[in-house]
């Protein structure tokens, strides 16, 4: 395709993510499908372009008034994902000057704001929390996330994955601390590949596999997964309790429950058994009260650990959906509580990065049920199973290492929280 027919496409792609509308994701999936004729590449320079401009809006915000044309031609400019000289092939001289310009702006010399690319209220939250780590953080939040995969250990082993891997010219190398993990090397496309289409690998952040680990379900135990969303953590719990027991994968959207049945039918697992609940008081939870060994909640949240992923997210949620997330959160947790008998595990996640929906949540539910439910310390209980580095990933400080706490900036993985509790 022609470089200006391209950036053409790109700065209206750029327009449509930027009416926050909907999830970029999704906002990018339906143009592709209302726009066939892109190749491969192109959409990979499409899709590039429109989540740089997401990730440094704010920046690219600061110089566009400074050029001419539409100004989402401009911020496609700025953020455009393929080569330099391909991209001066659809420019008039007078945007390659202004190009030019703006680059040679040194990233020092721009305010907070223009160099972290955060709204000032999630800013201010952060940096409040990690004092001379926020400028770390915030540069994290702003490249592309890893591309992890967690090995199907139900039916293969890590090193043999990873040599298939190879011979198909995929790198790969083991996670730092998941025992199931490989990290590959760029972005290849995995869905064709024998090694996915068996249910040998599974996409899947390095973090969100500690939660799953966390939770240590064993042979023939009843579980629940109380919001599965896509199964990815339900799959690995499933393959960890070596597919026995029993194993509910509960959520309140039967959409993304259906996105879990072709990833089930891969992965030779025939212990889990997905449900979709009206809310976290259905009559299907009440019935199983008292009766479960181990209890996962992956709380709805603001989802501000996946910046990395979906920078859309910053401009989205606020501190009010915040607050309503934390209030949601407390409900949900409390009710899945009742699922755990005497002796059994809880544990409670969420993949934000605000004490808010993490810390308070977990104090509060402390507070609430403290003659019900004993803390357990997350550092101990990765330790116990041999994570390398496990105090490394969980809080300091008055915690100790009760909770786990990722960041990006620390650990590469997205940003997630867990505490885990035993019921007396």
């Amino acid at each position: 395709m022609h470089p200006k027919a391209l950036l053409d496409a790109s700065a209206e792609l750029v327009r449509l993510v930027l009416k926050f509308e909907h999830p970029a994701d999704a906002t990018v999936a339906r143009f592709f499908r209302d726009n066939r004729s892109f190749g491969s590449r192109e959409r990979a320079t499409l899709a590039g372009t429109a989540y740089n401009v997401l990730r440094h809006k704010l920046r690219y915000e600061h110089f566009a008034p400074s050029g001419s044309g539409p100004r989402e031609r401009r911020l496609a400019i700025l953020g455009f994902d393929a080569p330099r000289d391909f991209l001066f092939g659809a420019l008039t001289e007078a945007e390659k000057v202004w190009l030019d310009q703006c680059e040679q702006v040194k990233t020092d010399d721009l305010l907070d704001r223009h160099r972290y690319n955060l709204p000032d209220w999630l800013a201010e939250r952060l940096r409040a929390q990690l004092g001379p780590e926020f400028g770390a953080l915030a540069t994290s939040l702003n490249e592309p996330a890893t591309l992890d995969l967690r090995v199907n250990m139900l039916t293969d082993k890590r090193e043999a994955v990873q040599k298939e891997l190879k011979a198909a010219g995929i790198a790969a190398a083991p996670t730092p601390f998941s025992p199931w993990g490989l990290r590959l090397d760029g972005k290849p496309v995995l869905a064709r590949l024998p090694v996915h289409e068996r249910g040998a690998i599974e996409v899947q952040d390095e973090g969100s596999q500690l939660l799953a680990l966390l939770l240590d379900a064993k042979r023939g135990e009843m579980v629940v997964d109380f919001c599965a969303g896509a199964g990815g953590k339900t799959l690995a719990i499933g393959a960890a309790m070596r597919n026995t027991g029993r194993l509910y994968a509960f959520d309140t959207s039967g959409h993304r429950l259906d996105a879990l049945k072709p990833r089930l039918a891969r992965s030779g697992l025939s212990n889990v058994h997905p449900a979709a609940i009206a809310h976290e008081r259905d009559d299907r939870v009440k019935r199983l009260a008292g009766k479960i060994d181990r209890v996962l909640v992956d709380a709805p949240c603001s989802s501000l650990g996946t910046l990395r992923r979906h920078p859309d997210l910053k401009w989205r949620q606020t501190a009010a959906t915040v607050a309503e997330y934390a209030t949601l959160q407390a409900a949900i947790l409390q009710s899945a509580a009742r699922l755990v008998k005497p002796g059994g595990r809880l544990v409670y996640a969420t993949c934000s990065l605000l004490p808010d929906e993490n810390e308070a949540v977990a104090a509060g539910f402390d507070t609430a049920l403290a003659r019900e439910f004993a803390p357990l310390d997350a550092g101990e209980i990765l330790s116990n199973l041999k994570v390398d580095g496990a105090p490394g990933l969980c809080a300091g400080g008055e915690s100790g290492s009760r909770y786990l706490r990722l960041w990006p900036h620390r650990h590469h993985t997205d940003g997630f929280f867990a505490a885990v509790w035993q019921r007396r």
